[in-house]
């Protein structure tokens, strides 16, 4: 404990040093908020964790169902709606249901969908066990890598138009579950390596379960910070005595043995906790990077549907290419790489490929820019108002404040079928809900930057100075979403 207390301050000393109590984890004596409800929930798992196998065998066929059957069914009629045709039903239940609500499920359960209900990572462990268990490679263990797989999937699903067509719902996911039992069949020993390294949606959930309720913490904690190894019962490769933060953490309770006085214990905080005191868990640039990224890249994705800018920008590009006898630009491209689906009036050429992957990546740019820019800033302002970090550090840490932010903006950006139902309501009813939770989410994002700062050391009344960056950061985010919100 002398240890881990020299590298704390006495406030994080002093919890350190309750932390490492033995924790009787059940009534009033568990840590955290509500503990009888976190005792009776996790007495619950772990009851029936044997039984978790049959939930994703149902689940894994549900999958398949949702993503290869409409591929085997008549044209909708164009005055079809969910409740009588499946294929409009599995394209809800894929983009207006499970896509946000799975993001928004992290804040109250954090990555329980991993754990508890995720087709792939459950047929990618069982490839695992059944496979040539090969050591996980360093291109694979990359920070690097679920940011690349997240982008390509998300560029991918724009150009195919997986929202609109079921073969590009079949090719995105389908060929997304191939790849996680593929790489669980050849790397890993019982393990998820595809989970914790390469998942495209696995990154996004891990990053935003950081704002979430549920916390796995370790009955005897170790110092020395987070670790990975493969030496471990956890599936996702978690050193359990040295875990501090939630992002690799599917919620499976494999590591909870509520009668062992090691493992972990179910504790439930308040929203938003871990990020507000993420000095204390393993803040990592990478995670900044891709929130910076992620925004900027569900905003292309969006805003290409309906600016007038890109329309200019695609006819632009068009006459440059025709002027210097490049021809082949209006030339449709494979089926797997861009919509071709002439039966629905939908051919895209290269032309439309390059420009949507263009557009996207400049947004992706512009937003990891301006934003990087604001964290700068107030990064820079803490330390010279007495911050207890280095320049980087603060960067980091002040980086996370735009979590609620960048997840509502995949809400929106990717997950818009969620607000049409509400246009039953009253035709305002989808904008309005946009705007609500996009003012709440910098609301958010605010008071997350404030505690920050404040365990940085910043006086309150010097707080506000490097607050503003972030909140000018915000704004912008803001302002760039006004058509997604508004439609104008």
């Amino acid at each position: 404990m002398s240890a881990l207390a020299e590298r704390l301050s006495p406030m994080d000393a002093a919890k350190a040093s309750l932390e490492q109590i033995p924790v009787v984890v059940k009534g009033r004596q568990r840590p955290g908020l509500w503990p009888g409800a976190a005792a009776r929930i996790e007495a619950f798992f772990v009851r029936h964790r044997d039984k978790l196998v049959w939930l994703h065998a149902v689940m894994f066929l549900l999958f398949l169902a949702l993503i290869f059957l409409p591929l085997f069914l008549p044209e909708p009629a164009e005055n079809s709606t969910s409740w009588n045709n499946f294929t409009r039903f599995a394209n809800f239940a894929l983009w207006g249901l499970w896509f946000p609500l799975v993001f928004l499920s992290v804040i109250f359960s954090g990555r329980s969908w991993c754990g508890l209900l995720c087709p792939m990572g459950a047929a990618s462990e069982w490839a695992n066990r059944k496979g040539l268990r090969r050591a996980i490679p360093a291109w694979v263990r990359w920070e690097g890598t679920p940011i690349i797989s997240f982008l390509i999937i998300t560029i991918l699903g724009q150009t195919v138009g997986v929202r609109d067509h079921p073969e590009a719902m079949a090719e995105v996911f389908g060929g997304t579950l191939l790849a996680a039992v593929l790489l669980g069949f050849v790397y890993g020993r019982n393990k998820r390596g595809w989970c914790r390294h390469m998942c495209p949606i696995g990154l996004l959930l891990g990053v935003f379960s950081r704002i979430g309720m549920v916390q796995f913490a370790p009955k005897r904690p170790r110092p020395g910070g987070d670790r990975f190894t493969e030496k471990t019962v956890c599936p996702t490769m978690i050193d359990i005595p040295h875990k501090e933060e939630s992002r690799h953490c599917i919620e499976c309770f494999r590591c909870v043995q509520p009668q062992a006085r090691g493992g972990l214990f179910l504790r439930l905080r308040k929203p938003g906790e871990e990020i507000e005191n993420i000095h204390r868990h393993h803040a990592n640039p990478w995670e900044v990077g891709f929130l910076f990224m992620g925004t900027g890249i569900a905003l292309g994705g969006f805003l290409w549907l309906v600016l007038p800018q890109y329309q200019w920008l695609r006819q632009k590009a068009g006459e440059w290419f025709i002027d210097h006898n490049q021809f082949w630009i209006g030339d449709a491209g494979p089926w797997w790489l861009m919509s071709v689906h002439p039966e629905r009036r939908e051919v895209f050429n290269w032309l439309d490929f390059l420009t949507i992957v263009g557009f996207m990546l400049a947004c992706m740019l512009a937003i990891t820019l301006v934003l990087s820019l604001t964290t700068a800033a107030a990064g820079c302002l803490s330390t010279r108002l007495g911050a207890q970090r280095g320049f980087r550090q603060a960067f980091t840490e002040l980086g996370y404040q735009y979590a609620p932010v960048a997840m509502i903006s995949l809400v929106i950006g990717l997950g818009a079928a969620l607000f049409e139902p509400l246009g039953l309501l009253h035709e305002a009813a989808p904008r309005l809900v946009k705007l609500t939770l996009f003012l709440l989410s910098i609301a958010w994002s605010l008071w997350l930057s404030w505690h920050i700062l404040a365990n940085q050391q910043i006086e309150p009344r010097k707080r506000w100075l490097p607050l503003l960056p972030g909140l000018l950061g915000s704004l912008m985010v803001g302002a760039a979403w006004w058509p997604g919100i508004f439609g104008i």
